[in-house]
C-alpha cells in the first residue's frame, strides 16, 4: 500500500476552463493523517476538494489520490475513486424521503454492493460507530443538525475509505455540537487509520483539536 493517500505536484486548480483558482499546488497527505485546510470563503478550499474527488478536472501538474491518477482519470472511473473516499458536506445532503438506514443502504447499492443482508449489517455497523444505531428507522428531518451530520459521517465510512474529505462539516452547527463532531472525526481517523482532509474557517476548532494546518491565501496553498 502506498504511504500517501494524496500527492499533488505543481497542480493548477480551475473552477472552470479559464478560471484559475490556485496555482503551483503541491501537497502530500499520508495514510491516517488528519489535516486542516483553512482559508476565507471563496479562497478555493472547496475547489481543491472537488479536484480530489473528481468533480473538477486536473489540467496542469500531476496528482494521485488513493491510488488513482487524476490526470488520466476517466469519467467511468470516478465512482471507483469515490468508493475509496468518504465525503462529508456542510449541508449533510441526506435523502429526506427515506429513513436513516435506507439512506445508507442506498449508498451501498449505488457503489456496487448488491447483497441485501450484508448492506443492512454494514449500515447498522457504521451507525453504531457514530452512536446512532437507535435512530436507524428515523427520518432524517426528525433529527437534530448534529445527528444529521453524524449520519453523514456514518455514510462516509460505509466503504471503509482510505480518505475522508470534509467540507466545512461543522459550518451549520452550534459550538457544542461542533465539538462532538470534531471528536468523532478525530477518533474515526485514529481508530480506522483513515486520513482526513477537513476544509474549515472555524479557527476555534483548529485550536481546540490541533493537527497539521494548510492555508489557502492569494491563490496559493501554504503549509502553516
Amino acid at each position: 500500500m502506498e504511504s500517501s493517500v494524496i500527492k499533488l505536484d505543481d497542480v493548477t486548480i480551475n473552477q472552470s476552463q479559464n478560471n484559475v483558482v490556485l496555482s503551483d499546488v503541491s501537497l502530500v497527505i499520508k495514510n491516517a493523517e488528519f489535516v486542516y485546510l483553512i482559508g476565507k470563503t471563496g479562497s478555493g478550499k472547496s475547489s481543491i476538494l472537488k479536484t480530489l474527488y473528481g468533480e473538477l478536472k486536473l489540467s496542469n501538474g500531476s496528482g494521485k489520490v488513493v491510488g488513482f491518477d487524476l490526470k488520466t482519470l476517466k469519467r467511468k472511473q470516478i465512482p471507483l475513486l469515490r468508493r475509496k473516499i468518504g465525503i462529508v458536506f456542510q449541508d449533510f445532503q441526506l435523502l429526506m424521503d427515506r429513513s436513516v438506514l435506507e439512506n445508507l443502504i442506498f449508498v451501498l447499492k449505488a457503489t456496487g454492493n448488491k447483497k441485501k443482508s450484508k448492506n443492512k449489517e454494514r449500515a447498522l455497523e457504521v451507525l453504531r460507530l457514530v452512536g446512532l444505531e437507535e435512530k436507524a428507522k428515523s427520518m432524517p428531518f426528525l433529527l437534530s443538525g448534529g445527528e444529521q451530520q453524524r449520519v453523514a459521517i456514518a455514510r462516509s465510512l460505509l466503504n471503509n475509505p482510505d480518505l475522508i474529505l470534509a467540507d466545512e462539516p461543522t459550518g451549520n452547527l452550534d459550538p457544542e455540537t461542533s465539538k462532538e463532531i470534531m471528536t468523532l472525526l478525530k477518533s474515526v481517523s485514529k481508530e480506522n487509520g483513515t486520513a482526513v482532509l477537513m476544509a474549515t474557517h472555524d479557527l476555534s476548532m483548529v485550536k481546540e483539536f490541533p493537527a497539521r494546518v494548510l492555508g489557502v491565501q492569494e491563490g496559493k496553498l501554504l503549509e502553516l
